[in-house]
C-alpha cells in the first residue's frame, strides 16, 4: 500500500515514516509543504494520503486544501488529515462530497500506533475514520431539543457515536458487550428517528448520518 505523508515537523515525519513502513506500508513520499504535497499527490497516485492540515507556506490549512484539490482531480482518493486541535470546519470539507475514503484524527491518537494504524488502512479501503473528540463535538452541536438528535435514547447516541467513527454492527456489539442484533435494532432506530433511509453501506451510513447532524434540515 502506497503512501504520500506530508507533516512539516521533521520528528513526527521521521516517525509516522517508520512506523507505517513497521506495518507493511510503501512510503511514496513523504513531504513537507503545501507545494511538495500537491506534486507528490498529481505525480504518484498513492493509495493513501496522510496529510497535517496546517504545512507551509501559509500555515492554516495549506494540506487540506491540496489533499481536496486532489480528491477532485481523483474522486474518492483516501485522505486522512491529522490535525492538533478539533476543527469541525475541517470534518465538513472531508465529509462534503459523500464519496467517502476520508479521515479525521487528532495527533494525539499518533501515538496509540495500532489505532493509528488501523485507521490509515480504513481509509485506504474506502472507510472513514473519524476521532471520536469530532464526532462528540458534531453531536453536541445538534442536541437541541428542537433537533431530531434530542429524539435518541442515551444507547442510541452511544452507538451513533460508534458508528460515525466508522465501526461496524459486529465492532460496536463487541465494544458495548450485546448482541449484534441487538445493535441492528439500535441502528434501525437511529435512522428511523433521524428521518434517513437505511442502507447497507456502512460508509454512506456514517456519511449520511455525520452530514445530516451537522447541517441539519
Amino acid at each position: 500500500m502506497r503512501v504520500v505523508l506530508a507533516e512539516d515537523l521533521f520528528l513526527l515525519r521521521d516517525g509516522l515514516v517508520r512506523l507505517l513502513q513497521a506495518h507493511g506500508f510503501e512510503i511514496a513520499a513523504a513531504v513537507e509543504s503545501g507545494p511538495e504535497l500537491a506534486a507528490a499527490l498529481a505525480e504518484l497516485d498513492p493509495d493513501v494520503a496522510v496529510v497535517d492540515v496546517r504545512l507551509p507556506p501559509t500555515h492554516t490549512d495549506e494540506g487540506l486544501q491540496c489533499a481536496l484539490d486532489a480528491r477532485r482531480q481523483r474522486p474518492g482518493l483516501p485522505v486522512l488529515v491529522l490535525s492538533q486541535h478539533v476543527e469541525q470546519l475541517y470534518a465538513r470539507e472531508l465529509l462534503a462530497d459523500g464519496s467517502g475514503g476520508v479521515g479525521y484524527l487528532l495527533k494525539d491518537r499518533v501515538f496509540d500506533a495500532e489505532q493509528f494504524v488501523d485507521a490509515v488502512r480504513r481509509v485506504a479501503a474506502g472507510g472513514t475514520a473519524m476521532d471520536p473528540q469530532v464526532i462528540q463535538q458534531l453531536l453536541a452541536r445538534r442536541s437541541g431539543d428542537d433537533r431530531p438528535l434530542a429524539r435518541l435514547t442515551p444507547r442510541e447516541r452511544e452507538v451513533l457515536e460508534l458508528m460515525a467513527q466508522g465501526r461496524s454492527n459486529a465492532a460496536i456489539a463487541g465494544k458495548l458487550v450485546v448482541t449484534e442484533r441487538a445493535i441492528a435494532k439500535h441502528t434501525a432506530n437511529i435512522f428511523a428517528k433521524l428521518g434517513l433511509e437505511v442502507s447497507d453501506d456502512d460508509n454512506r451510513r456514517v456519511l449520511a448520518v455525520l452530514a445530516h447532524l451537522d447541517h441539519g434540515r
